[in-house]
């Protein structure tokens, strides 16, 4: 018989992978979610909801969490924990406004960004030389950076002209841009309240309407990012310490530096978002004003799948829910009680299609209650109200879960020439 005619044994089956996402796909998704936002607007009457000035605060209050977002993408990339991103940021508050109202804005901006980066030399120090438990090291840092803060306060702000131990005087603010004629007519456009039409000037009005020149650095920061990392060798080699330092090592990549680098620059993001805290957002330094929006970064970058477009559109989930508290507080965010009601009957549609009916009759019980919570009422709770981008971020988070995947050495310890 001829060997060609011997059955081969057949190979294992492969298990079906996840679709990625392309940029058609991507773009539905979007234009999905705007078509829906307007139908909810017109239906609730939260004309608020994508205005002009909606989009704008949005984007502001953002950023912050997006930078520090990014730095723990640089951080865990290259396999270090990052809990101290709100230490880091509350050193770039501070050094941000000693510098900048002194020596301007400007100046601020880049003395922030070094404040940050001082305690991200510090993280990296007891992380990665000493082998630190990473958790137990961004504690520290978070206690230490208030302390260090509130302590260097007493004897600069205090004295100064206009400030006290608890905030700086008053910063100069950075130049803003507004494209004039393009964003009085898309914010005369927004206020028509057509359906869709107005909604979709709402948002581009917000992104040239009153944007600090410091904003569109951030912004372009995300893209810069996956750029290094992703289509360069330095970011393959700093990738690569995230997910087998050993194999990295024995190719001859300096393991102990590219951790060194990537955690200082995860504090130096962190640190330039605190200046755009205190310098672009308040004006003004004062005690406790990060309000934990490192740790809501941290939250972001985990959303976003330790990718810089994910970790993006985490920041301005959370930046869209809490400037809704701000803006029109319980009407707007009783107008999201409709959308999460809406958002859950496809989910469970979704899940009939995927023939998992357990998790479809729970995500159709649960869209009828918002039904109900909304048609019964005509506002929520100012508690709720304040407590909504946080459950909106911890909602967002339980439901991606299944879905995220870490580098495989991120937080584990490592020792120089361990693999031989």
């Amino acid at each position: 018989m001829s060997t060609d005619t011997v059955a081969k044994p057949s190979a294992a089956p492969k298990k079906p992978g996840r679709r990625k996402l392309t940029w058609p796909w991507i773009l539905l998704i979007v234009a999905g979610a705007l078509v829906l936002f307007s139908l909810v607007r017109v239906v609730s009457g939260a004309d608020d909801l994508t205005s002009v000035g909606q989009v704008s605060g949005a984007l502001q209050l953002a950023i912050p969490i997006g930078l520090a977002g990014l730095g723990g993408l640089w951080s865990e990339r290259a396999g270090v924990v990052n809990i101290g991103l709100e230490g880091m940021l509350v050193l770039g508050t501070w050094f941000g406004a000693w510098a900048g109202y002194q020596w301007g804005p400007w100046t601020g901006v880049v003395v922030g960004l070094l404040g940050g980066a001082l305690g991200g030399l510090l993280h990296a120090i007891i992380t990665v030389t000493f082998n630190v438990n990473h958790i137990v090291s961004g504690v520290a840092i978070n206690i230490l950076a208030v302390g260090f803060t509130q302590y260097l306060s007493n004897f600069t702000f205090a004295e100064a002209e206009g400030g006290s131990s608890k905030q700086s005087p008053r910063i100069d603010p950075i130049t803003d841009i507004t494209i004039p004629g393009l964003s009085d007519w898309l914010e005369t456009l927004q206020q028509k309240h057509w359906f869709l039409v107005s909604d979709l000037a709402g948002i581009l009005g917000g992104l040239v309407t009153d944007l600090s020149l410091l904003t569109v650095v951030a912004i372009l920061l995300v893209p810069a990012t996956w750029w290094v990392l992703w289509r360069t060798a330095f970011g393959l080699r700093l990738r690569s310490c995230g997910e087998n330092p050993v194999a990295a090592e024995s190719l001859g990549v300096n393991v102990y530096k590219y951790k060194y680098i990537a955690v200082t620059i995860s504090g130096a993001l962190a640190g330039l978002g605190g200046a755009f805290l205190a310098i672009v957002s308040t004006g003004i330094y004062q005690e406790g004003q990060t309000g934990g929006r490192g740790y809501i970064g941290l939250a972001a970058m985990i959303f976003g799948n330790w990718m810089p477009g994910g970790m993006a559109m985490g920041a301005g989930l959370f930046g869209f829910t809490d400037s809704l508290k701000i803006r029109g507080g319980a009407e707007n965010v009783h107008a999201l009680l409709l959308l999460v009601a809406i958002l859950l009957v496809l989910a469970a549609a979704w899940q009939v299609y995927k023939k998992k009916y357990v998790p479809a009759v729970i995500a159709a019980v649960f869209s009828a209650g918002f039904f109900l919570w909304y048609a019964l009422t005509d506002q929520v709770p100012s508690q709720f109200v304040d407590a909504a981008p946080y459950i909106t971020t911890l909602l967002v988070l339980a439901l991606s879960a299944q879905r995220l995947r870490m580098p495989k050495a991120d937080g584990l310890p490592y020792r120089k020439g361990q693999g031989k």
